[in-house]
């Protein structure tokens, strides 16, 4: 089982890891079921990385081991404010995961729909003062 973690931990999150092992018939020590806290336990005492964790400033890079982007690097990417993201989430023009109310969204983008929704970059225009 712990092997399994291992190779499950380099693309999904915690959630996923413990539904896979859910789905696939293991069964934590005390029974029931896996939830991603006891998956997040597991990681821990056997120093598993996880890639794609939770909590995007656990993520440096903005881009989980799945290829999902945080909203803010997506915002970043299309050249649009964090809002918009959270907009065309909400409208399905995205797709993304929100684990909680609330919580980080993980934004799924291919690079077609990167070409196909980046907004121009706004020119700031400076005031020219004459000498």
């Amino acid at each position: 089982m712990i092997d399994r973690v291992r190779s499950l931990a380099t693309n999904l999150s915690d959630e996923q890891i413990a539904a896979v092992l859910n789905q696939e018939g293991f069964v934590p020590s005390l029974g029931k079921t896996f939830t991603a806290r006891k998956v997040h336990w597991i990681r821990y005492a056997y120093q598993i990385v996880s890639s794609c964790p939770s909590a995007p400033g656990v993520c440096p890079s903005g881009q989980r081991g799945d290829g999902r982007y945080s909203a803010r690097t997506a915002a970043d990417l299309l050249n649009v404010n964090v809002s918009t993201i959270r907009t065309w989430c909400e409208t399905g023009l995205l797709d993304s995961l929100q684990l909680k109310p609330h919580g980080p969204r993980w934004i799924l983008l291919t690079p077609e729909m990167i070409t196909r929704l980046r907004k121009p970059l706004h020119q700031r225009w400076q005031k020219h003062i004459p000498k």
